[in-house]
């Protein structure tokens, strides 16, 4: 069950063409320029994301300390109203997610379970908050938070940017690099009694007219277990007239998380 929410939370034309792409080629930061967190923050913001709805079909994997497994993906994306994530194995629908910014609704085939709930309840059993724009985000490779509301120290680390601030127990640290301040990296930790990671990396970016997306997402999660998750995106198309649908199969029993 945490496998598929995991893997479910964690996935140059318009029309039904295949938008033409390119890799975006990417610049190391040297330690001597002149840059400040404010222009890298405004950098990163200016990123294009020119579309009202997004779809991308693609390949995903998934590792723990007791099992791996390799599916496919599709995600569709109405902009800042509802994302719609398809998991399937040979074909088969195994999984599906429906988010929206006031619900998270979720449903897997193996153990014949869904869930319908919101982000308190996310929040708390994965130990750092979460809404719909982080989600969104984290998908379309930008930063997980809103850059201009918090307080970093700024550095340049690794040939990139990197802002670093810390709100209460968590640490967080954001990495550009320094043509498009494209995000390559971001890490989100807690520390205490049940320390927490998250680590999210973008390894390579494509250019479309609309937008500059991630080529893949490599994230990685720590929580007593460590589980890695890869989703590689095959096929973006922009602006489609897309389907959202969402309809928990009879006879599934609902779980509920403390």
């Amino acid at each position: 069950m945490k496998k598929s929410i995991s893997i479910l939370i964690i996935a140059v034309a318009f029309a039904s063409c295949k938008p033409k792409q390119a890799v975006v080629s990417e610049q190391a930061v040297t330690a001597g320029e002149a840059k400040s967190a404010k222009e890298v923050i405004a950098g990163h913001k200016a990123v294009p994301k020119d579309f009202k709805t997004l779809y991308i079909k693609g390949d995903a994997s998934y590792k723990d300390s007791k099992q791996s497994q390799n599916v496919s993906v599709e995600i569709r994306i109405k902009k800042d109203e509802t994302i719609l994530v398809s998991v399937r194995v040979l074909g088969i629908t195994m999984a599906k997610a429906l988010i929206t910014p006031k619900s998270v609704s979720y449903y897997e085939k193996i153990n014949g379970q869904y869930f319908e709930g919101n982000y308190a309840v996310l929040s708390r059993w994965l130990g750092t908050g979460l809404d719909y724009k982080k989600v969104q985000n984290m998908l379309l490779g930008e930063a997980l938070d809103d850059l201009d509301k918090g307080n970093y120290q700024f550095s340049v680390e690794d040939g990139k940017y990197k802002l670093q601030g810390k709100e209460r127990s968590i640490s967080k640290e954001f990495f550009f690099e320094g043509a498009n301040y494209l995000l390559k990296k971001q890490v989100v930790a807690q520390g205490g009694q049940e320390p927490r990671s998250l680590e999210i990396q973008y390894p390579a970016h494509n250019q479309y007219t609309s937008a500059l997306l991630p080529k893949e997402i490599k994230i990685e999660a720590e929580q007593k277990d460590r589980v890695n998750i890869k989703i590689e995106y095959k096929v973006v198309t922009f602006d489609e007239k897309l389907s959202f649908p969402y309809e928990v199969p009879e006879g599934y029993e609902q779980i509920f998380i403390d």
